[in-house]
């Protein structure tokens, strides 16, 4: 029989040995990954992994979705390179902290739940662009030192260990799921190379993890006005881009596990990891989607496996660094390349020729900045955007107005679809004001008035109708159109005879 117990989430079963194994196996994958990522952004790999133990330790306990992993990102490193070269770790160590109080705010503000403005499109091109940027990362552990291609016998034996990896990883689960598939495919690679003595990159050739405990250090920088106004842009970036990423990372966690994470409660979790992270000498960091969906996929549900992992990784750092240095590169290339293929949404290459023209634009153009510019934030801004222009164009050319006379000669204009800045043009063109009856009504019981620029197209059509000796009632107001109105009388005066107080006409 399973054994199970509750840790830090009384409403989340744990398998004791799926979280336990699938931790150790993040552990590992989370070891060249961080180190990578302090060396793109000019750090030492200390800062890499203090990082990814302190965002991982702290995420794991408190963090709104249980099973997700945090640690040192490639999106961080990249906002941070330049202050690095720069002005030097200390004003990287400010920074995160800055960041993860911009993080905290977000959350303290329930913030998070603007995630659910990101459209579907704008997801698929994120994960897309990711799962090739985790793919191509992975072409560098094919070049020797001086940045050429492998050849001969080295590149076969690499390639010859990637593929075996890969084959464990796919073929494993298909005959039995009693252990990760992908701690045992880096046991196997790593057993080979050891008692063959095979000679292959190993995780201590790219550099040294051996470590002590994260120091306590305040980051030695002026305590000035000048210094704030210099990190503060970076700060803001760092936690844009921290937090999107993890929201997303979540979204997709969610709907692998059929499961609901709390946005708001992770965006504090990554600020405080992210302040604790710049006091113990890390580079910052967010979720990491790869080795989130190395955990979700090893069966790993619940918060344990997000512990398990952070603690392995500084016991690695402490006290294994010799042996962990030996693990081949193979086997975590093989990893990350599994991870990339199933990160990547395969369903997505079917919406070319399903869905409408404007989402797969988005879609390619989200997966285009974020392979290209390498910038989260930047990428998902832009899809947001363009989706919404898209949208509102969309909504601005389905206003029209039907048109009928009742018994008494008075003319209705019944409006359909909502009113606001992009389809006030459309609106103005739909009314025939010089050879209207002397009484008209603009019936807006299935519109609605949105905005400014709408109470401004009504203040003008009144005007025009008024200045022609026409009456003009506006009918079916919903309440907040109403008080819409109202707010913007002492600056608009929207002109409806026998109703100076927007007391709408009721049937």
């Amino acid at each position: 029989m399973k054994k199970y117990l509750n840790l830090f989430d009384t409403t989340q079963k744990v398998n004791y040995k799926t979280e336990i194994l699938s931790g150790l196996t993040v552990a590992l994958a989370l070891v060249p990954e961080a180190v990578a990522f302090a060396l793109m952004a000019g750090l030492s790999p200390l800062t890499g992994l203090y990082a990814a133990f302190m965002m991982g330790f702290v995420t794991s306990i408190l963090g709104g979705r249980p099973g997700m992993i945090s640690g040192a990102t490639g999106a961080v490193a990249i906002v941070i390179v330049t202050l690095a070269k720069s002005h030097g770790v200390e004003y990287i160590f400010a920074t995160v902290i800055l960041a993860g109080i911009i993080q905290m705010a977000a959350g303290f503000l329930k913030l998070g739940k603007l995630i659910r403005l990101v459209p579907h499109p704008v997801i698929f091109g994120f994960v897309n662009g990711l799962a090739i940027i985790i793919f191509m990362s992975q072409l560098d552990q094919f070049k020797d030192i001086s940045g050429n291609w492998l050849t001969g016998s080295s590149l076969y034996i690499l390639l010859g260990l990637v593929l075996l990896t890969m084959l464990i990883i796919w073929g494993l689960p298909r005959l039995t799921k009693a252990i990760p598939a992908s701690l045992t495919a880096i046991l196997v690679v790593f057993g080979i190379v050891f008692w063959t003595g095979i000679d292959t990159k190993t995780v201590g050739d790219i550099a040294s993890i051996k470590g002590e405990f994260p120091p306590f250090h305040i980051p030695s920088i002026p305590f000035t006005l000048e210094t704030l106004m210099l990190i503060l842009p970076y700060a803001a970036i760092v936690a844009g881009v921290g937090l999107i990423e993890s929201l997303l990372t979540l979204n997709i966690v969610d709907e692998i596990t059929e499961t609901r994470g709390r946005g708001n409660k992770e965006a504090v979790a990554q600020g405080i990891a992210n302040v604790f992270s710049g006091f113990f000498s890390g580079m910052g960091g967010c979720a990491m989607i790869g080795q989130s969906l190395i955990n979700v996929s090893n069966g790993a549900r619940a918060r344990l496996s997000g512990i398990v992992a952070s603690v392995m990784l500084l016991v690695f750092v402490m006290y294994g660094s010799a042996l962990i240095e030996k693990v081949p590169m193979a086997a975590l290339t093989g990893l990350m390349v599994m991870v990339a293929i199933g990160t990547f949404e395969w369903a997505s290459l079917k919406t070319f020729t399903k869905f409408p023209k404007s989402d797969v634009f988005v879609m390619v153009l989200v997966t285009l900045v974020t392979v290209f510019l390498h910038n989260l934030a930047l990428a998902v801004l832009i899809g947001v955007i363009i989706a919404a222009l898209v949208f509102a164009w969309d909504n601005a050319k389905r206003v029209r107005a039907r048109k009928r006379f009742d018994e008494k000669g008075i003319k209705y204009y019944e409006i359909y679809g909502p009113l606001f800045f992009g389809s006030v043009t459309a609106f103005n063109e739909k009314f025939d004001i010089l050879n209207d009856p002397q009484e008209v009504i603009i019936d807006f019981a299935e519109s609605r008035v949105v905005d400014m620029s709408a109470i401004e197209a009504l203040n003008k059509i009144t005007e025009r109708y008024h200045k022609v000796g026409k009456k003009v009632q506006l009918k079916h107001l919903s309440p907040d159109c109403r008080q819409l109105i109202k707010n913007a009388e002492e600056i608009i005066v929207v002109n409806i005879l026998e109703d100076p107080s927007y007391k709408v006409v009721m049937d």
